[in-house]
């Protein structure tokens, strides 16, 4: 279990242990401020009230405005919807839901996911929610995105873990998810080469031509692929196509804090999004994570670290940047949807990129935290924070992405308990894909 837990388990030990250590005392103090339980109730029913009804997977967006520009109302996101399966466990938790009524709910899910459309076991980016039929993402991605299929794939693990030695129900409900994770193709998204590749479309096929390699978010599904039982991929594909033969590593630093790997292959001096620190350790638990690249718990303390002290230097001086207003990720913007960072600053925060960072950055985290809630609470509606906004151009919006909300109540609490990280890290098969990609790891009591 993390560590914090031990504490918060034991308040004898907290109180006696507080008088000479002010950081277990902070640490203790921002896990059980009341606005983390406002926000996670808030952000879990965007997955629970919002979700769409007949598939009951994470609609896309909610817009609060109405406006549905790209997008109707009951397409799904399958990686959004991976986060839903995590975050109705926090709900579990946290008793916003019975047991039972999540188990209804989780069948619904995998059921329809089940016959839903698939590609070399690979779901599509959007789904119908009505009819389960691929919606196109773009032109050309219109079938398997293994990206998204990770992401997913990571939620339904996480669910099947907690519930494989429960009622019969229960324990139907984990072997249908393992038969899911078990048809997935992860083998023949490489194309016979040292690599995965993105998309697979069934007319226009590998057009989109997107091997991904390099840093980013998508850690989660080489992992994966590695831990398949049944298609999985060798480590020459980890080591060749991930890493680069080697070239992953960064030996640069910004703010004096280390890179640790390199998040853009042609710019040493840049960061990325926040979501990139988030979505493949909603599960993997980077604490203790390592690597011949790499130490994953200080990769995504660093990012943290660099996003908050970029925006209190505010070098384009955009208003109110600073300690309590920090954190920059892919979200709406100004003109659109924009992947923002310090190298691509165009005056917008999303909240999701501080808030979901709290495992990483506790104490900024609950500063920008307080800062929405106390001085900007026009910017919270029904399921939280609003998706994006820039105080210095008065512009925000009130609308909601799935995949911008899920990372926030999951990593909330995944700092106050660990138990997504503790559930997902003791499955066996991705045991075996991160002994077979030789990565040391905390092992699990469980």
């Amino acid at each position: 279990m993390p560590f914090i837990v031990l504490f918060l388990s034991c308040n004898t030990a907290i109180k006696k242990q507080n008088a000479r250590s002010p950081l277990i005392k902070s640490a203790v103090i921002i896990a059980d401020d009341p606005l983390l339980d406002t926000i996670q109730k808030q952000t879990f029913n965007y997955f629970w009230e919002g979700a769409e009804p007949n598939s009951g997977l994470a609609r896309e967006r909610i817009h609060i405005d109405g406006v549905y520009p790209t997008s109707p109302k009951n397409t799904v996101t399958t990686g959004g919807s991976g986060f839903g399966f995590m975050v109705l466990l926090v709900g579990i938790k946290k008793g916003y839901i019975s047991r039972e009524d999540a188990v209804d709910r989780f069948v619904k899910m995998v059921d329809f996911l089940e016959k839903a459309d698939r590609f070399h076991g690979a779901w599509p980016h959007w789904l119908n929610g009505e009819t389960g039929k691929v919606v196109p993402f773009s032109k050309k991605d219109d079938g398997g995105d293994l990206v998204e299929t990770a992401l997913l794939v990571q939620g339904m693990l996480t669910v099947k873990e907690y519930f494989k030695d429960g009622n019969a129900k229960e324990k139907e409900l984990a072997n249908k998810i393992d038969q899911l994770w078990r048809e997935v193709d992860w083998d023949w998204y490489t194309r016979g080469e040292n690599v995965l590749y993105w998309h697979w479309s069934p007319t226009y096929h590998w057009d989109m031509n997107f091997p991904i390699g390099g840093y980013n978010e998508c850690l989660i599904m080489y992992v994966l692929a590695a831990a398949s039982p049944t298609h999985p991929i060798s480590k020459e594909v980890y080591d060749q196509g991930w890493a680069l033969n080697g070239n992953i590593v960064s030996k640069d630093s910004l703010y004096n804090i280390p890179l640790v790997l390199n998040y853009y292959e042609n710019d040493d001096a840049d960061i990325g999004p926040l979501f990139w620190a988030h979505y493949s350790y909603l599960g993997l638990n980077p604490k203790g994570l390592k690597d011949q690249y790499a130490d994953y718990w200080q990769l995504v303390q660093n990012q943290a670290k660099i996003h908050h002290a970029y925006a209190v230097e505010n070098p384009k001086n955009f208003k109110f940047y600073g300690d309590s207003l920090w954190g920059m990720s892919s979200s709406y913007s100004i003109n659109g949807y924009h992947a923002h960072r310090p190298g691509d600053d165009l005056g917008v925060i999303s909240p999701t990129a501080a808030l979901a960072s709290i495992p990483y950055t506790p104490e900024e985290s609950i500063k920008m935290l307080h800062y929405l809630y106390e001085k900007q609470d026009s910017l919270i509606g029904i399921y939280g924070p609003y998706d994006a906004f820039s105080l210095d151009k008065n512009w925000s919006v009130q609308r909601y992405l799935a995949i911008d909300q899920g990372p926030i109540p999951i990593m909330i609490e995944n700092y106050r308990s660990g138990m997504l990280w503790d559930l997902f890290m003791q499955n066996d098969d991705v045991k075996h894909g991160l002994d077979k990609l030789r990565f040391t790891y905390e092992n699990n009591s469980n």
